[in-house]
């Protein structure tokens, strides 16, 4: 005989259960608006419109404006590293240019799963309006974890580089990933033209600093 859920379990499941569903509507109205219109652009009004719920939910989930767009960027950004991890390229073990293929490859097809948060991030940094400091700051954390993979990476990719040429080289993979995304938003590059430019820049730099290495005084 099958057990009868406990008196006011099963309104309290569903109600967390539509909570969750709500706060994802409101998660994924306000990711379509911010960007289209940036962080000034975004209203409480408008979500609640394209959500399709009363601003009073909005509000029941976050604060103010700020931190409903932090919300967005950290979601995607979770989304993503999740989508890395599943993909098994965060985790490669092997060097030299294979390796850093695979890597690029992977990052490229998993921001375009899951692009909000570097497209809002890098908003929010172009906008330094001070009321987007909440969701500015979560962008600015998520960089550093970036950079933090990066460091890793590269480390067992190009063990004979030190810690200094490996952060600069960690550097100049976000400065890529950034120009790279903006120029794929405003005009035709195609994925594969888009990881080539990052590996020969990427590869270009790795050479650069060996030689110099080498030929650096003794």
């Amino acid at each position: 005989m099958r057990r009868s859920e406990p008196s006011g379990r099963a309104p309290e499941r569903r109600q967390r259960s539509d909570g969750r569903a709500s706060r994802e509507r409101i998660l994924d109205a306000t990711a379509q608006i911010a960007g289209e219109r940036g962080f000034q652009g975004t209203s409480i009004n408008l979500v609640s419109e394209r959500s399709g719920l009363p601003a009073s939910s909005i509000y029941w989930h976050f604060a103010n404006k700020d931190e409903l767009l932090a919300a967005v960027v950290d979601r995607s950004y979770q989304q993503w590293s999740d989508a890395m991890s599943r993909s098994g390229a965060s985790s490669i073990d092997a060097g030299g240019e294979s390796a850093l293929a695979v890597v690029l490859r992977q990052v490229g097809e998993t921001l375009d799963d899951f692009p909000d948060f570097l497209r809002l991030g890098l908003l929010l940094i172009l906008d330094r309006t001070p009321e987007g400091v909440t969701a500015r700051r979560k962008f600015l954390d998520i960089r550093s974890d970036a950079i933090a993979r990066a460091r890793s990476l590269y480390r067992l990719m190009f063990a004979d580089l030190d810690d200094h040429e490996i952060e600069r080289l960690a550097t100049l993979t976000l400065v890529l990933l950034d120009g790279t995304f903006v120029a794929r938003d405003a005009g035709p590059m195609s994925p594969e033209a888009a990881y080539e430019l990052m590996m020969t820049a990427l590869l270009g730099t790795v050479e650069h600093l060996r030689v110099r290495k080498q030929s650096a005084p003794k």
